[in-house]
């Protein structure tokens, strides 16, 4: 009884705070068209992890790509990279290779790809002398650390927290999209600096967001 009431409390409170900035049809089509990648790996049984490394590794390369100003490249790799992070999920559920310790690795290196990702623009920034954006490139940095631990320290009290208006995959793709648009040439870095200052913004809230989240599943029920 007393579960049943808590969840119905958890999900009253999340439909009051969600809010999407990926439309659900657009992430529907998007998981859609990855699924014939997913069956092809699953068939040949790579290790999930290998997704999991290639996504750092295509973080890294991007980060580099960032750092020169090649932002129609960055942003095409940071895409591919989502991709492939995506992908690492959905095979270890298929070939039944999903385990405490891979998504302990998945996280991590998630956590690494941001924070090489971000360190590539701020710097990018900084040789440029736009150091007001490169400051915002820090606070979007710190407010998507911020993210991640408030969800990972819910969860391990026992409370769910896996609402947020700028999750990972909302970064992901605007920090994508966002560098291959400052990537045309007449638009220069106006698309790159809106978004980090987007994420800068909504990152930081989505932290306040889940705090304020797990503070009313706290008020209502305590923890399950």
């Amino acid at each position: 009884m007393l579960g049943r009431h808590f969840h119905k409390n958890v999900q009253e409170i999340d439909v009051k705070l969600k809010i999407k900035f990926i439309p659900e049809s657009i992430a529907r089509l998007y998981l859609k068209s990855i699924e014939l990648p997913v069956r092809f790996f699953t068939k040949l049984e790579i290790h999930p992890n290998f997704f999991t490394f290639l996504g750092l590794l295509l973080a890294i390369i991007s980060a580099v790509c960032l750092c020169l100003g090649k932002f129609l490249l960055a942003g095409f790799l940071i895409l591919i990279g989502g991709t492939f992070d995506v992908i690492d999920g959905k095979v270890a559920r298929a070939t039944g290779r999903g385990s405490k310790f891979g998504a302990l690795f998945d996280s991590t290196l998630d956590r690494y790809s941001e924070v090489f990702l971000f360190f590539g623009l701020g710097f990018f920034f900084v040789r440029n002398g736009m150091y007001v954006s490169s400051l915002i490139t820090f606070v979007a940095l710190g407010g998507s650390m911020m993210v991640s631990y408030v969800r990972a320290r819910s969860e391990g009290l026992g409370f769910q927290c896996k609402i947020g208006i700028m999750q990972r995959q909302e970064r992901i793709v605007y920090l994508g999209f966002g560098s291959m648009f400052s990537g045309i040439s007449f638009l220069k870095y106006f698309p790159i600096i809106a978004v980090i200052w987007l994420i800068a913004f909504f990152a930081n809230l989505t932290s306040i967001q889940r705090i304020y989240f797990v503070w009313q599943q706290a008020k209502k029920g305590e923890t399950p």
